[in-house]
């Protein structure tokens, strides 16, 4: 499934978290879900209520006055990262939570000139971050939410009254969180996009631009604080399938990661390339070269997102011999692919169609499919691939 966000009234923790209750997460399948942190003394509210005449859900983290102590302090980096890995939610969704906040709380350490250690997330409030930020992966994963998209990002205009006194909008920690994306202001004098809809977009967000081909299945809008006049404070969400359109191509900016490796034992490769797709790569591929001396050499190169790129160089310089790597952006364009279940003597296989601006298709039986095949039926894989061949 993917979702495309649009954000022209902004983008903030609880307007994403009201969006996806919107759209059909259950409120007690998430406060479930969400028990399996620790972190106690909130109850989780929502409301439909309605922004400029368009209706919404409203989602609200009530911290009760009962709060332990120990959870109000949790506000620095090593508080959260304990909460966090104590927890017992997937591996999956704690290792995207962790990299959020390690995003989040660096933004604010590099906008207030601090040591990242020493930050306090003043402005967001340890528990009402915590709960929006796990509360929205928790959201898309019950959706079944595996691909996002949005729209460029109202930020507002204007100043936002913080503990370090008046900022302008974009307050400084949002504005490094959105560094590289689409964003404009427009009139509204109110902080329409917050660092937690910040991270999280930026974080998430595989592309950004127009609504991508899809077939839309269910829709949700979440409610901000305020109710202006005449343009509703709401996040309005498009939940579908990926659908093919005669003649259209997607057109996407991506970031190449590269290193040049020639001391490393070769068996390690496979390893570290399964590692790098778990943790979000679009692609990556090892290519033969002569380095320095010439002395024969493997170029490592990853394809990513923006905001998957710290986390996979992270991976590339722990699990190889790599000393540095280099990184730059680049324009991509890719035919719009969807993938189609067939009945075949076999049973159901999925078979991949993208479409050509000629109106032709292009047509490919799925790998993995056929080689199950070949495994269950004690027949060779070319066998396979030839009978299944369209």
């Amino acid at each position: 499934m993917i979702a495309y966000l649009n954000c022209f009234s902004g983008i903030s923790g609880d307007m994403f978290l009201g969006a996806l209750v919107d759209a059909g997460v259950p409120l007690e399948e998430l406060k479930r879900r969400l028990s399996c942190l620790p972190v106690r003394s909130y109850e989780l509210k929502a409301s439909k209520v309605k922004r400029a005449g368009i209706a919404a859900t409203k989602v609200d983290v009530v911290l009760q006055r009962s709060a332990v102590s120990g959870q109000r302090s949790a506000k620095k980096w090593n508080d959260i990262k304990k909460i966090i890995r104590s927890s017992k939610l997937s591996d999956e969704i704690k290792q995207k939570g962790l990299h959020i906040f390690k995003r989040l709380f660096e933004a604010e350490a590099k906008a207030h000139g601090e040591k990242m250690q020493n930050v306090h997330l003043h402005e967001l409030g340890a528990v009402d971050c915590i709960v929006d930020i796990f509360g929205t992966l928790i959201g898309l994963d019950i959706l079944k939410i595996d691909t996002l998209y949005s729209s460029s990002l109202n930020v507002g205009s204007g100043a936002v009254k913080t503990e370090h006194g008046l900022l302008p909008v974009p307050a400084p920690a949002t504005a490094c969180l959105l560094k590289g994306l689409p964003v404009y202001s427009s009139d509204i004098m109110f902080e329409l996009t917050t660092p937690t809809g910040a991270v999280l977009i930026s974080s998430l967000a595989k592309g950004f631009g127009s609504i991508p081909a899809m077939k839309i299945l269910k829709t949700g809008s979440g409610a901000g604080n305020k109710d202006f006049k005449g343009q509703p404070n709401v996040l309005t969400m498009m939940i579908g399938e990926r659908s093919v359109v005669s003649g259209q191509r997607s057109e996407e900016r991506v970031t190449i990661i590269e290193t040049n490796i020639d001391d490393m034992n070769p068996q390690v490769y496979g390893y570290v390339m399964k590692k790098l797709f778990k943790a979000g790569a679009l692609d990556a591929f090892l290519t033969q070269i002569i380095m320095k001396k010439s002395r024969p050499g493997i170029k490592l190169t990853v394809l990513c997102n923006e905001s998957d790129r710290d986390r996979l160089i992270e991976i590339i310089l722990s699990e190889t011999t790599s000393i540095g790597v280099r990184f730059y952006q680049a324009e991509r364009k890719i035919l719009q692919r969807e993938m189609r279940s067939v009945n075949t003597k076999y049973g159901n296989v999925n078979i991949k169609i993208s479409q050509l601006e000629n109106k032709r298709k292009k047509t490919s039986v799925e790998y993995e499919d056929c080689r199950k095949i070949a495994e269950k039926y004690n027949i060779p894989l070319l066998e396979v691939m030839n009978t299944l061949k369209l």
